[in-house]
């Protein structure tokens, strides 16, 4: 008996299909959605329409143009110097918590039994590193009475400085503190590390290249698309930071710590200038924007993408 053939399938009935799938993806990205439309969207949108309004929270916002930002500008002297401030641990601590993170995930490219635990264990203080316990537990250790300064005496340096009320000091142990928080960039640069093709060290090896020469010429050339996706993502985390100078130094002494974002804050939510803290905001979008942005303009003459030959 001759098998008979099914009936191809209608135009109608391959395109309900189609719509179909089409409206369980929509049903599966919608969380994501009102998500973003309520928590990231919606409150941008009024935060920058709040900036050219003077709106203390309690009462209703009064347009009043640009006023906020011609204060923020001209009138405001501490807010040069918190943004000055905020540059400074920025341009510090970004650096030096990358190569650390290098330093560290070098070290770690040879697999070991062990490798696993390393890794955990240097990724635990950038999972804890924000915490209100953290800030408050480096605020004991810098103390004049803490275990850095009992640790300097114990290897015979007498030492009973309060390293937290200093203006030259204090704002370097929260630069410490970021850049112990180097776990996520090592693992980033670890990923990276194992993608270096083991030819070209071999070649070099033959070529007598000694170690420099593999890290200047290969490792780094290799290592730059590594390099400028940890620097976009430390440049932004550095200009967030709030929790190390709000719990550490409460901003002291004499605003050598005042964070942008803690002073933000404080216009916000203490002040009572809430309307000013959101033009503080979107000044601060634009500088993060501008840095990303010459950064994004920049990659063509430093980052090496194996891809693109």
């Amino acid at each position: 008996m001759k098998q008979t053939e099914k009936p191809p399938k209608s135009k109608k009935t391959l395109a309900q299909k189609l719509n179909t799938e089409k409206a369980a993806g929509y049903v599966f990205i919608l969380p994501f959605i009102i998500g973003f439309l309520a928590f990231m969207a919606v409150p941008m949108a009024l935060s920058f329409g709040f900036s050219f309004t003077r709106y203390n929270i309690l009462e209703s916002p009064v347009f009043i143009g640009i006023e906020n930002y011609m204060t923020m500008f001209t009138k405001d002297a501490k807010f040069w110097k918190v943004f000055g401030v905020t540059m400074y641990y920025v341009f510090c601590s970004v650096p030096l918590r990358l190569i650390m993170a290098l330093a560290v995930a070098m070290l770690l490219v040879r697999g070991t039994k062990a490798s696993g635990f390393y890794r955990a264990v240097y990724y635990l203080p950038s999972i804890m590193g924000s915490s209100v316990a953290v800030a408050i537990l480096w605020k004991r250790m810098f103390s004049g009475d803490g275990v850095i300064n009992t640790m300097l005496q114990a290897i015979g340096i007498p030492c009973s400085t309060a390293w937290l009320g200093r203006s030259d000091t204090a704002i370097w142990t929260l630069i410490i503190l970021a850049v112990w928080q180097f776990g996520s960039s090592m693992l980033i640069f670890l990923s990276g590390l194992k993608q270096i093709p083991v030819n070209l060290y071999e070649a070099a090896i033959m070529d007598g290249a000694g170690g420099f020469q593999k890290f200047f010429k290969i490792t780094l050339p290799m290592l730059t698309p590594s390099i400028f996706f940890n620097l976009i993502n430390q440049l932004i985390t550095g200009f967030m930071a709030f929790t190390q100078s709000y719990i550490i130094t409460q901003g002291g002494p004499r605003d050598s710590t005042r964070f942008y974002a803690v002073y933000m804050y404080q216009n916000s939510f203490t002040y009572n200038k809430l309307g000013y803290g959101c033009a503080m905001a979107w000044f601060m979008i634009l500088v993060i924007g501008l840095l990303t942005f010459i950064l994004f303009k920049s990659q063509n003459k430093w980052v090496y993408y194996e891809s693109e030959g």
